[in-house]
């Protein structure tokens, strides 16, 4: 039986139903004094209980698709990470942003020369006025003698939202996937940048410039790659610049590169969507403008907009994600000088384990893309 298929769903409904209407029916009987039937009454009202909870989760599990099988929810390893399939498609001055490093609180274990280093720190925005803490993972190769004058291509990773800045390490393992991906010459020696898609506590941005509001598309299009550039030795253009995240990271990643085409030249998106969600969150994203809502609609600007000379990988799943039809969409109306790229599982909820088994071909990918 399918986890996020109906006949469960509504298997757990009658069995709830079942369970309440036993127990109301022989409470009486229940009710009566005894040690024996004080046990029954508390194990008939956590049944109940149980089987609510259970279904309430069936529910909400189907909505978000946070897992789409019983083995995935089970945490069994070893599922298949798909392939990417390439396409073609269808359809200012004297202003500066500083890094601070902070003494490491997440560093990697072994010396720099062979394991990397993840520093831990905060970057602050002038044009933006918004600063936040991030974790940077410099390769093996950044440390090496010869690599003195050596410059190295940037990715920057944006977890999704509301979720904590350390999950792309203890969760998805950004840079540890990247290390071994690197050693095992898969991927080219990157600077991995880490970052939340949101600089403001309690409010979900969307990575826009919100009229009125916070400017997170100025801080992570204009802050960010100023002061990353000023601490490392990174790529001077466009060409060696990437982003990609999750969910509203991904989301975040694909209009941060389609509407900065200047800035990042690759983009992915690891289960992202495609217009910005607003709810309690968000609060009003667009100060009553059409035009402002149209501008962060993705699907909007490649049917009305000019194409951005930009490639784009997109993921999802055939069972367990949300956003499938939104990406078939989105492939369809992308033409060149775009380029698409997809990587679609059989199955995968919205969740770390889906998450991990995609990124290294994303890594890969990504490293394909940029240039140093």
């Amino acid at each position: 039986m399918s986890l996020t298929g109906w006949p469960l769903i509504c298997l757990l409904i009658v069995a709830v139903l079942v369970a309440v209407t036993a127990t109301f029916r022989g409470w009486r009987w229940l009710g009566r004094p005894g040690l024996r039937r004080a046990g029954l009454r508390v194990g008939a009202f956590l049944l109940c209980q149980v089987l609510l909870a259970l279904s309430v989760f069936a529910l909400v599990n189907r909505h978000f698709g946070f897992y789409a099988n019983w083995t995935e929810l089970a945490g069994a390893s070893g599922l298949d990470g798909g392939h990417v399939v390439p396409g073609e498609g269808k359809g200012g001055a004297g202003v500066s942003a500083e890094l601070i490093k902070r003494e490491p609180d997440m560093p990697m274990d072994g010396p720099p020369e062979r394991e990397g280093r993840l520093d831990t720190v905060d970057l602050r925005g002038v044009r933006s006025g918004l600063h936040a803490r991030a974790y940077v993972y410099l390769p093996p190769q950044y440390f090496e003698k010869t690599a003195e004058q050596r410059r190295f291509p940037v990715a920057l990773a944006l977890s999704g939202y509301p979720g904590a800045l350390r999950n792309l390490i203890t969760q998805v393992k950004v840079p540890q996937t990247a290390r071994e991906e690197i050693k095992a010459g898969r991927v080219r020696p990157t600077i991995y940048v880490l970052l939340r898609p949101s600089m403001v506590r309690g409010r979900d941005t969307e990575c826009l410039d919100i009229p009125g509001g916070p400017q997170t598309a100025t801080f992570l299009t204009q802050d960010v790659p100023e002061a990353v550039r000023s601490a490392y030795r990174t790529a001077d253009d466009r060409r060696g610049w990437g982003v990609f995240g999750l969910s509203t990271g991904g989301y975040c990643s694909l209009k941060l590169a389609m509407r900065n085409s200047s800035v990042f030249s690759a983009a992915a998106s690891l289960s992202g969507y495609y217009r910005a969600i607003k709810d309690v969150t968000t609060g009003d994203l667009y100060g009553g403008s059409q035009a402002v809502r149209n501008e962060n609609d993705l699907l909007w600007r490649l049917g009305n907009l000019p194409p951005p000379p930009i490639s784009v990988l997109v993921t999802t799943s055939r069972v367990g994600e949300q956003n499938r039809e939104g990406t078939e969409r989105f492939l369809a109306l992308v033409k060149p000088p775009m380029r698409a790229s997809s990587l679609v599982l059989e199955s995968g909820g919205h969740n770390f384990q889906t998450w991990n088994r995609v990124l290294p071909q994303v890594l890969r990918w990504m490293s394909q893309s940029l240039t140093a």
